[in-house]
């Protein structure tokens, strides 16, 4: 078993990600395996090298080791761009010009012929892209575009699998041409700050990475049906998925990096053991 623990250096860690980083590490104990800890530095806008050394020094003193070098994605860019050349010389990726304001009006347009205005869809991404600019060609990018993948391109010919070891969703699902078009839409993969989006570095680190079990909160338990998609089209392996509980905070909202009151450095500051707060945090 290989696990991983993938904070961004752009605020504390807090109690949500000490769980995360606990939980994985704990699992790949209990079966004798690895616990790898790796930086989703990729926006550099917003990362920062001192909450970077922060981090580790949260983990150290909670009592996390991890295996081997820290895995930077700000080191590995040249991974993201093979794959997203991989998947624009078949033809399937397209620039897309539009904002948000864009996607949020075209998707709750009033539907032609009968006035109504649409539901508004979501999936991983937020609001589902209504395809505004697919069809354009690469050739037509602009300065400023995100890069899109067409989905209706490359849709698998059979269901796709992958199984879930968390208790919220345990078992074996299944990813359907109909769910990708109706539940996720075109998903951006690159943007010009951006190399590389969330869902795209994501699948190539952990298949570079040899991750077995990917342990995170259950908030991206439906990003998981787009993760395996993107393995399906750049052939990449499908590891165990566990998605653990959010914790939150008195009024059920899940803890943000904003959120300093339940920073580990807070808790340490005001004298908290590691036991303390592993307690904390149900563990």
């Amino acid at each position: 078993m290989i696990t991983r623990f993938a904070p961004s250096p752009t605020g504390p860690l807090h109690l949500g990600h000490a769980f995360s980083a606990l939980k994985a590490q704990d699992m790949a104990a209990e079966a004798q395996g690895q616990f790898l800890l790796r930086m989703d530095d990729i926006d550099a806008s917003r990362a920062r090298p001192e909450w970077d050394a922060q981090i580790q020094d949260d983990l150290r003193w909670l009592g996390v080791t991890w295996h081997g070098r820290i895995w930077r994605q700000s080191a590995k860019l040249a991974l993201y761009q093979s794959a997203l050349h991989r998947l624009s010389v078949r033809g399937l990726l397209y620039p897309c010009s539009c904002s948000r304001r864009d996607i949020e009006a075209a998707a709750s347009a009033p539907q032609e012929g009968d006035g109504i205005a649409a539901k508004p869809r979501f999936g991983p991404d937020g609001r589902i892209y209504p395809g505004t600019c697919r069809g354009r060609p690469m050739a037509s990018q602009l300065p400023g575009d995100a890069i899109r993948l067409d989905l209706s391109k490359a849709l698998p010919p059979e269901p796709l699998a992958f199984t879930e070891t968390g208790p919220a969703h345990a078992g074996r699902h299944i990813v359907t041409a109909k769910h990708l078009l109706e539940q996720i839409g075109d998903p951006v993969l690159a943007r010009p700050n951006l190399p590389a989006s969330y869902h795209l570095s994501v699948v190539i680190d952990d298949a570079t990475q040899r991750v077995s079990d990917v342990v995170r909160g259950e908030d991206l338990f439906e990003a998981t049906f787009l993760h395996r998609y993107l393995q399906y089209l750049l052939s990449l392996p499908t590891p165990r998925y566990h998605h653990h509980r959010l914790i939150r905070d008195e009024d059920g909202k899940r803890l943000a990096k904003r959120d300093d009151a339940r920073a580990i450095a807070t808790y340490r500051a005001d004298g908290a053991s590691p036991a303390d707060v592993r307690e904390m945090a149900g563990l």
